[in-house]
């Protein structure tokens, strides 16, 4: 890591939105996961779609789409992206118990593309809890990471 700098620091430690002015376009994606760890009877409850609120898992895919669509208006200094594809993949998993939420998004543009799929995961699973929390507020989000990035300057990167 060592000669690695912040990109959205200036020398005298100002904020700046970067300058992809003079970046080449490439397609890029990005895949990201995270962990709603839960009691088993919240899991099997969601599995039946039996939460009073509904399709836990549809309305999850839904609003994780939307966080993507939306990161450049949450974090600050992210660049607005027209996304080529946003896809979420909620899978049970009993042995935790709990859901394992993956997103996967693409561009063809600037720069990457790493926060829509962090932002799409956390926003699914913020929506798991939002919708189970009346019978589970025991639950943990946890692990949410970028899995893996290609494209852009840096080439492909994958977590260890």
């Amino acid at each position: 890591m060592s000669g690695a700098t912040l990109t959205h620091l200036q020398p005298d430690g100002a904020a700046h939105m970067v300058d992809v002015g003079d970046k080449a376009e490439t397609v890029r994606t990005a895949r990201a996961e995270g962990l709603v760890l839960m009691k088993a009877e919240t899991l099997e409850l969601i599995r039946e779609g039996s939460a009073k609120k509904g399709d836990v898992v549809a309305i999850a895919r839904i609003a994780g789409i939307m966080g993507a669509k939306k990161t450049h208006e949450l974090i600050p200094l992210c660049h607005p992206l027209m996304l080529e594809k946003v896809s979420l993949d909620l899978e049970f998993e009993p042995a935790l118990p709990g859901l394992r939420v993956t997103a996967t998004c693409r561009v063809s543009g600037k720069t990457g593309i790493e926060m829509e799929a962090l932002t799409a995961v956390s926003v699914a699973c913020l929506t798991i809890y939002d919708m189970a929390k009346a019978v589970d507020r025991d639950m943990v989000i946890s692990n949410i990471r970028l899995v893996e990035k290609t494209g852009g300057r840096s080439g492909s990167w994958s977590a260890a």
